[in-house]
C-alpha cells in the first residue's frame, strides 16, 4: 500500500518539475506569456516578435527594396528589405582584407546589432550573409589572436561563444547564406542558424584542432545536433573541410546550389526560403522555432508538454481569427502579429 501510494506522489513530484520546466521555457517567449490551462489556468498575453536590417546584393535589381542602412559600420552592414521583401533582415559582414575573420571588434558589431534584432517588431526572417565574394567568415582573426595574451584568450572566446548564442536565440527564422569559405568560429556561426544554404563551391569545417585548440563557438555542441555524434567527431578529430555537395550529403545544410557570375547564390536561395515564410503567422513563427528548439533538448513527454504550451499561445491571436476568416471568404490573410 505504501508503495502504490508512493507512485502517484511520485508521477505528481515528475509533473510539477516537467511544468516547472516547461514555464521557464515559455518564459522566453516574452513578458506577458503564461502556459496554458492544463498546466496554469491562465490566458497567454499578446505576441512579441522581432525585428532586423539587410544588405544589397550584386546588381542594380537585387539593391532596389532596401531602405536606408540602419548600421554604418563598414565591417557589418544591417540593412532591411522593402517592398515585396519587407520583414526580411540581413546581416552583411564585409572585412575583406581579413576574409570576415571575427575580430574583437567584428564581436562587438554582432552584439549590438543582434541586441537590436530582438527588441525589433517589423522583421519576420533574418538572412546571414557575406559581403566578400568567395568567403562567408573564415573563422576567429588569427593576427589578432597571435597578440593576446593568454589571459585574454579565454574572455574573447566567451564573448564569441555569447554573441553565436545569441544569434540561435533569435526569436524569429534565421538562414545562414553560405557563399564562400566557412572556418571555424564561421561555421559555428552558421551553425547557429536554423537554416543554412550553400555554393557547391563552398568550403566548410571546424578546423581547430590544426590550432591545437578545439570549436569554442558551441561547434562541439551545434555540429554533432545537426549531423549526428559519430560524424561530427569524425569531422572535428580531422579538421576535415567540405565543399557544398559534401555539406549537403551529410546533412549539414538543407540546400546546394551551382555558384552564379554574381558570387550569391546562397543568398539568392536564402531570400526565396525567407519570402516563403512571410506570409505566414509571425506568432506562430515565434512559437513554432520556440518548441522545436526547446524540445530537441528534453525527452519526447516534456517535449510535447512544451508544444501544449506553445501551441495555447496562438490560440488568444488575433491572427488566428484573421487566419479563420480568410479562409472563410477564401482570400489571403493579413496577419500582423497579434
Amino acid at each position: 500500500m505504501a508503495a502504490a501510494a508512493a507512485v502517484p506522489g511520485a508521477l505528481g513530484t515528475l509533473q510539477a518539475g516537467r511544468a516547472r520546466l516547461v514555464a521557464a521555457y515559455c518564459a522566453g517567449i516574452g513578458p506577458g506569456w503564461r502556459l496554458p490551462g492544463s498546466w496554469t489556468g491562465l490566458l497567454v498575453g499578446p505576441a512579441i516578435w522581432a525585428r532586423g536590417w539587410t544588405p544589397a546584393a550584386g546588381g542594380e535589381a537585387w539593391r532596389r527594396g532596401y531602405s536606408s542602412e540602419v548600421k554604418t559600420e563598414d565591417e557589418l552592414r544591417v540593412r532591411y528589405l522593402e517592398e515585396e521583401n519587407r520583414g526580411i533582415a540581413v546581416l552583411g559582414i564585409n572585412r575583406a582584407y581579413a576574409k570576415n575573420s571575427l575580430s574583437k571588434s567584428l564581436v562587438k558589431m554582432l552584439s549590438k546589432a543582434v541586441d537590436a534584432l530582438k527588441s525589433d517588431k517589423k522583421v519576420r526572417t533574418i538572412i546571414v550573409r557575406s559581403e566578400v565574394p568567395g568567403v562567408f567568415c573564415a573563422g576567429a582573426d588569427l593576427k589578432e589572436r597571435v597578440k593576446m595574451n593568454p589571459s585574454e584568450v579565454g574572455p574573447f572566446v566567451s564573448k564569441l561563444r555569447a554573441v553565436i548564442n545569441e544569434i540561435a536565440n533569435l526569436p524569429v527564422p534565421t538562414i545562414a547564406a553560405i557563399d564562400g569559405l566557412a572556418l571555424g568560429g564561421g561555421l559555428e556561426l552558421a551553425l547557429a542558424c536554423d537554416i543554412r544554404v550553400a555554393a557547391s563551391s563552398a568550403k566548410m569545417g571546424l578546423v581547430e584542432t590544426k590550432l591545437a585548440i578545439i570549436p569554442g563557438g558551441g561547434g562541439t555542441q551545434r555540429l554533432p545536433r545537426a549531423i549526428g555524434m559519430s560524424l561530427a567527431k569524425e569531422l572535428i578529430f580531422s579538421a576535415r573541410v567540405l565543399d557544398g555537395q559534401e555539406a549537403k550529403a551529410v546533412g549539414l545544410i538543407s540546400h546546394v546550389l551551382e555558384q552564379n557570375q554574381e558570387g550569391d547564390a546562397a543568398y539568392r536561395k536564402a531570400l526565396d526560403l525567407a519570402r516563403e515564410f512571410l506570409p505566414q503567422g509571425p506568432v506562430a513563427i515565434r512559437v513554432a522555432k520556440l518548441a522545436i528548439n526547446q524540445g530537441m533538448e528534453v525527452d519526447l513527454v516534456t517535449g510535447l508538454a512544451i508544444e501544449e504550451a506553445c501551441y495555447a499561445q496562438t490560440v488568444p491571436t488575433k491572427d488566428r481569427l484573421e487566419g479563420l476568416l480568410a479562409f472563410k471568404e477564401k482570400r489571403p490573410p493579413r496577419y500582423k502579429g497579434e
